[in-house]
């Protein structure tokens, strides 16, 4: 999608003088609403808000996809966002650190690099509390159809996240 933006140019004529030189029509990228419903996105997966809130920035059939261990069933949005949503019992102080967000118009994604910080003191997980913190970076790439996430990619190094909180 495009949008159109007329560009004046104008030539100093003086104190309260201008005269119109040129007019020029660019076309620009509508970034800004996969963006805005990635970012909105982003938000409510990475706080645990769930498939309830995450299901309006995505098409109805929005699949997952990632090369770690622990989401290896995982094939939905729908099942990765209630996962994050568990993860958020088990590592209760659990937050993130946005470190990157862009938007690649010509292939229709957006792009989040973040690290995820939380520590083992909640139940539910594989095993009992271990007390141990992790901080794990990651990337989703989500991809769009229209204004509505369609598929995301996952790529993290779950083997050291697992590791680091005792969990491998």
């Amino acid at each position: 999608m495009v949008a159109s933006c007329d560009i004046l140019f104008c030539q100093d004529q003086g104190p309260a003088r201008a005269r119109l030189v040129q007019k020029e029509t660019i076309m620009t990228p509508k970034a800004a609403s996969i963006t805005t419903v990635a970012e909105a996105f982003f938000e409510a997966c990475e706080t645990g808000k769930g498939w309830e809130v995450c299901e309006a920035y995505c098409t109805p059939t929005a699949t997952f996809s990632a090369q770690a261990e622990p989401l290896a069933e995982v094939k939905t949005l729908a099942q990765y966002t209630d996962w994050m949503k568990g993860i958020l019992s088990v590592l209760p102080d659990a937050h993130y650190e946005l470190r990157s967000f862009a938007t690649d118009i010509a292939r229709n994604n957006v792009a989040a690099y973040a690290i995820f910080y939380g520590t083992h003191t909640g139940q539910g997980g594989p095993v009992p509390p271990t007390g141990r913190r992790v901080a794990t970076d990651y990337v989703y790439v989500m991809q769009f159809d229209g204004d509505r996430i369609a598929h995301m990619t996952k790529i993290w190094n779950a083997g050291l996240a697992l590791k680091d909180l005792g969990w491998a």
